[in-house]
Formats: C-alpha cells, structure tokens, sequence
C-alpha cells in the first residue's frame, strides 16, 4: 500500500558542506518558549482530564496563548515587578459531552500554574503573573470532523516538516541551551531561564552569542555581574568541546553597556516582566530549533490537540519518519520528510508525504526506498502511537 509516499533523490549541498550556516534555540524562560510550554501544559492536562472522565480526548486547541509583558524594575540585590505579566489562556475545549460536564478552564489554569512553577524558579505565579482564562467552545464543524470514525480525520488542509540528522551547529546550539538549564543555572542561581542561543558557522569557525537573564537578587554589584558573565562564557567553551572540534567563540549578553549600566538584569528570569511578549509558534519548531537553512513548517505545534490536528501530528510524526531512516537505512546523509493532510481525509492516509534523500558517496537511493517506504507505512499505520506519546510527555513540541 504506497499511501501517497514519493521518495527521491535531491541534488542539493548538505548543510555541513555549506559555508554559512544559522541555528537559534530559544530557551524554558523565553517568553515564546514559555507560550509554547504553557500551551502545551493545558493540551496534555485537557487530554489526560478526557481521558479520566470519558475514556477519550475531546476536541480541544489551546495554541493561541499569548504572554503580555509587565513592568520591572531590576536591581543589584533586589528588585521588584511593577506590573504583573499578563497571560491570556485562550483557545477552545469541549465542555459537555453527553451530560458530562467538565470544568476545562479550572484544569487548564492548573496546568498553566503548574508549568510556569516547574519552569522558572524566580517568578511568583500567586502576584507576578495574572492569568485570563479565555477558553471557547470548538467550531461545530470541526467537532464534527473530529468525532467521526475510527480513524482520526484531519482537521485542515496543512503540511509537517522533519528532517535528520541534525548537523553538528544544531546539536551544539540545542545542548548548550539545555545545559545551561538544567546545569549551569542550579549551580548558580543568579541565572535565569531567559536563554537564546545563536549559533552562525563560517565555514569550520562557529560563533555562539548567548543572550541569558540574570537575577538581581543574587547579586551584589556589576562586578559579581561580569565575573558570573565570563564563568558561563568559559562553562559553554569547555563543554562546546563535547560536541564539536570546530573553532568555537562564545560571546555572552553583547548588549551590555557597563558605563550606562545596561545590562541583562531581571528580577524573575524572564524578559517577558520587562518588555517582551511572547506568543505560541513564534519560537522553536518541534526539534527545539530554528534553522533557516533547512526546510520549516511555519505551523505551531505546542498547544494543538493531538488526536486530528496534523499542524501538531505530522510535524511530529514528519521528524520520527526521518530520525527513524536515518538510524536504520544505511547511506543516508540526509533526509527531510513532508506530509501534506487533506481535511476531512483519515489522518494515516495523507494527500502527500514526500521523503527526500541526499545520499552518502557510493550510495544508491533506489536500493534504500523500499526499507524508506516500509519505516514510512509503519508509522503512518500507528498514528495513534505519537499521539500517546504526546499526551504522556514524551515527545517534545519546541
């Protein structure tokens, strides 16, 4: 069963042959990324709720949270938040379903509580964070498309995209981001969970600038500042080394000015007290990257339900698809995977889902396409699978 899968041979440089090459991760605590987390909080919690009560997923999308920024006044040893940041908890949920109530706006705003307590360890979710909860009912004709048969329908006209492997900028760039999380900042709590990394290779030499908040509270004066400033710069050049001999120059919050003193200070971890909003989709796509020199699907994937909707579904499933050839298919150097669903059509049989292979010197992609095809169809034949992946945390969406 070919189920609309064309697999081909591209003539295009890899991206490790190409000169330049830009990657971005935008950190737990940017305020997109905090969009994004807390979007996907309420999904997964609306789900598992479903679940609970009914023994399925109702429909719901909770992919428009959008984060206003407050009012800060940051200092050496303090600081306080003027204006709370607001966050505008809005999407739809089904609320009743065959006489069975179900408080979604109570469990969604549980939810958005909870992540940002998990995620930021500075910001008081009870006076330094107003959350609106603004969840509607569904379109009937999408609930409608949604309830129908055993198979899942696709909720719009979209495509996913997914590639493999990542290059070695990518891999740097994404776990120097996570480790500054989940490493460098319990060793120091000056630092907050505002991280963006910027990675640009020229040619054999790359450059990571790294924008990351730090807390006042934590310090004393500009010189505890810089002397923190230059321990990250010399922390990311020495575990840079784990995943690349290229050159690495590490440049951190360039955009200080001591003689005005103006720097990357914040009472909470987060730009978004002072300034930067922050919106679903507007950050990382669902590898955790942004990478203007490979293929993106423009769609959001955190917050989308994960039963029907193929913005979520297929970007995921478009990234499984192309890990999974990569780790089983000999000889291939890389490959991108999109899928293109039509609404109303089961979601296991899209319009398209085109793979796309740059193959390794002496490898044929004819001889690779039917082990290509079979990865393919298998997932495709357990859609199901990412879904449950999904609502059981398993598979990251930014």
């Amino acid at each position: 069963m070919s189920k609309n899968i064309f697999v081909e041979e591209i003539v295009h440089t890899p991206i490790e042959k190409q000169d330049i090459e830009i990657v971005e991760r935008k950190g737990v605590g940017h305020p997109d990324s905090l969009a994004d987390g807390i979007a996907e909080a309420m999904s997964r919690a609306l789900s598992q709720e479903y679940m609970k009560r009914l023994g399925t997923v109702l429909h719901h999308n909770t992919d428009e949270t959008q984060i206003v920024a407050g009012r800060a006044k940051p200092e050496f040893g303090g600081g306080e938040v003027i204006q709370p940041i607001y966050v505008l908890l809005v999407g739809r949920a089904t609320k009743e379903f065959d006489g069975t109530y179900i408080p979604t706006d109570k469990i969604a705003l549980k939810a958005a509580k909870n992540y940002v307590k998990w995620s930021m360890h500075n910001l008081d979710v009870e006076s330094e964070i107003i959350f609106d909860v603004r969840l509607g009912e569904g379109s009937t004709d999408l609930k409608d498309v949604f309830r129908r048969g055993k198979i899942p329908l696709a909720n719009d006209t979209s495509f996913g995209i997914g590639y493999a492997p990542l290059s070695e900028t990518e891999k740097l760039v994404y776990n120097v981001e996570k480790r500054i999380y989940y490493e460098f900042r319990k060793k120091n709590p000056a630092v907050g969970e505002d991280v963006k990394v910027m990675g640009l290779r020229e040619k054999d030499r790359i450059k990571l600038t790294i924008a990351c908040a730090f807390i006042g509270e934590y310090l004393s004066d500009v010189r505890e500042y810089d002397s923190l400033k230059q321990e990250l710069k010399s922390w990311v050049e020495e575990i840079a080394k784990e995943y690349t001999e290229r050159e690495v120059e590490v440049y951190v919050n360039t955009a200080d000015c001591y003689e005005t003193g103006c720097y990357f200070l914040t009472v909470t971890g987060t730009s978004a007290e002072n300034g930067d909003d922050g919106s679903v989709g507007r950050g990382n796509r669902c590898n955790g990257l942004i990478t203007p020199g490979r293929p993106m699907s423009m769609e959001a994937t955190s917050g989308k339900n994960p039963i029907n909707h193929v913005g979520k579904i297929y970007n995921l499933l478009a990234n499984i698809i192309a890990n999974d050839c990569v780790e089983n298919v000999e000889g291939i150097e890389e490959i991108y995977v999109r899928i293109l669903s039509q609404i109303g059509k089961p979601i296991n049989e899209p319009r398209a889902l085109s793979i796309q292979i740059i193959p390794k010197k002496g490898y044929e992609v004819g001889k690779m396409e039917s082990k290509v095809r079979e990865i393919a169809e298998s997932w495709l034949e357990d859609t199901t699978k990412v879904t449950e992946m999904v609502i059981n945390g398993e598979l990251k969406t930014f």
